[in-house]
């Protein structure tokens, strides 16, 4: 598989949440998907215990169920205090979050329409090993979707579908006694492939060297 032309500092700087410019119409090869979880593999884990777990999700049925809920829990985050499109009287900052929502709005009304889904699971004894470990997931996860952007795909990191984490694992038949879920993601090629640093904080504003 070709890799994007990126050095380290690019990569990790230009993975972004990929929104509205997912591709939905181009199918991502099951090779492709399985070189990302193998990077994704290679990310530190407790005890070096491989607890993490993959649910790749093609077929269409599912993903629409899944995305129906994503739907309905995103209703209710829009109406929340912490939608990113309500005003902050910061002109400049109303408008850059303005942007945000409206991105956030797009996957909340499409999700189910990506050409794949992935969830990132830990897998336990029981449910309480598998949410305790569930740090394990997290850095595999965030590998995968850089492995995914260095080959030309999108991801979108999101956890809203935890609120019917029972449901979705009665679609997906994911053992919710032993398996938590952490991370939904959508997953397809990008339109385009250049993408931009986020605007942050200087490293100044948020180090505290030696003591609070």
């Amino acid at each position: 598989m070709t890799l994007l032309d990126l050095n380290p500092d690019q990569l990790l700087s230009t993975t972004r949440a990929v929104r509205k410019r997912l591709d939905f119409t181009r199918p991502v090869p099951d090779d492709v998907i399985s070189e990302c979880v193998a990077m994704a593999l290679q990310a530190p884990s407790g005890s070096n215990m491989v607890t993490m777990r993959f649910v790749v999700v093609r077929d269409e049925e599912k993903r629409r169920a899944i995305g129906d809920l994503y739907g309905q829990v995103y209703a209710m985050y829009k109406a929340s205090p912490g939608y990113p499109g309500k005003p902050t009287g910061d002109p400049e900052r109303d408008r850059i979050q303005s942007r945000v929502a409206s991105s956030a709005d797009y996957l909340g009304e499409h999700m189910g329409e990506a050409p794949v889904l992935v969830i990132g699971c830990n897998e336990g004894n029981d449910r309480a090993s598998a949410t305790a470990g569930i740090g394990n997931i997290l850095p595999a996860t965030w590998s995968f979707m850089l492995a995914a952007r260095a080959r030309g795909l999108g991801t979108a990191w999101t956890s809203m579908h935890l609120v019917y984490e029972r449901e979705v694992a009665e679609i997906l038949g994911i053992p919710y006694d032993t398996v938590a879920q952490a991370v939904l993601t959508p997953l397809a090629y990008t339109k385009g492939t250049d993408f931009r640093p986020a605007h942050r904080p200087d490293p100044g504003q948020v180090i505290h060297w030696d003591a609070w």
